[in-house]
């Protein structure tokens, strides 16, 4: 299809075909997943299932790709099944507008999923997500924390245990350690030291996350990045400067 052309050019026939007969499994699609998704999307991905309970909150306006002024009160999911539609007409999308959690984890579970793509908020859940991904084999990124950074240039992929500076991911180390929970964690992180919220707390409120529109989205595109990579990693590309 003419709208992969320029994807053809770096991935190859070989390459496209792969990536049209793949599936790839989104779990959130706030700041974070809904880039991710949209970069799996456009990379020609064949199937993509779609995890979030969520509606459009115009305080999503300022981070996330399917909110606007027009589209509070939808569903997170069904926009991106739209958005995704219009891209590619023939990707097969799978909906679960669901939380992912205890109850539900199995249902989500049964599709046969080549890579899972984790961009959810809740530590207990994504700690299940990652034990799970582990014993059912499936290839797998987690996303830690893109909230209350500036920096978007201090991304990386590490194994978890490998983290620095990132609270969730200390949580998340620190818990897989005490369960005994062994086997690769391959995660996106930032190195850069979380900001102070400016939040003036009254009745007792908790400050939210504070987050903008730059940081986010490139922890999204980093792990679809990662997630395209893997999927192709049988291929042999050819660089510039090789004999």
């Amino acid at each position: 299809m003419k709208q992969f052309s320029r994807n053809l050019l770096l991935f190859g026939n070989e390459g496209h075909k792969i990536l049209a007969k793949s599936c790839v499994s989104i779990l959130g699609l706030g700041g974070v997943g809904s880039y991710a998704c949209e970069a799996i999307a456009r990379s020609g991905v064949g199937k993509i299932v779609l995890i979030d309970k969520d509606i459009i909150e115009i305080t999503n306006i300022n981070r996330q790709l399917p909110a606007t002024l027009n589209t509070i009160g939808r569903s997170k999911v069904e926009l991106m099944e739209e958005r995704i539609r219009k891209i590619n007409p023939d990707c097969e999308i799978i909906k679960h507008e669901v939380f992912f959690n205890f109850h539900t984890y199995e249902e989500i579970l049964k599709t046969s999923i080549d890579f899972f793509i984790d961009a959810s908020d809740t530590i207990t859940f994504k700690i299940l997500l990652i034990k799970e991904c582990l014993k059912r084999k499936i290839p797998f990124i987690s996303v830690m924390g893109a909230a209350n950074k500036m920096d978007p240039t201090k991304f990386e992929i590490a194994d978890i245990k490998d983290t620095s500076y990132d609270p969730i991911a200390k949580i998340i180390r620190i818990k897989l350690r005490k369960e005994k929970i062994t086997g690769k964690v391959p995660v996106v992180y930032s190195k850069e030291k979380p900001i102070k919220s400016k939040f003036e707390a009254a009745n007792g409120e908790v400050s939210p996350p504070a987050s903008n529109s730059f940081v986010p989205p490139v922890a999204g595109f980093i792990a679809s990045s990662y997630a395209i990579r893997y999927l192709l990693s049988d291929i042999k590309f050819e660089r510039n400067g090789e004999n």
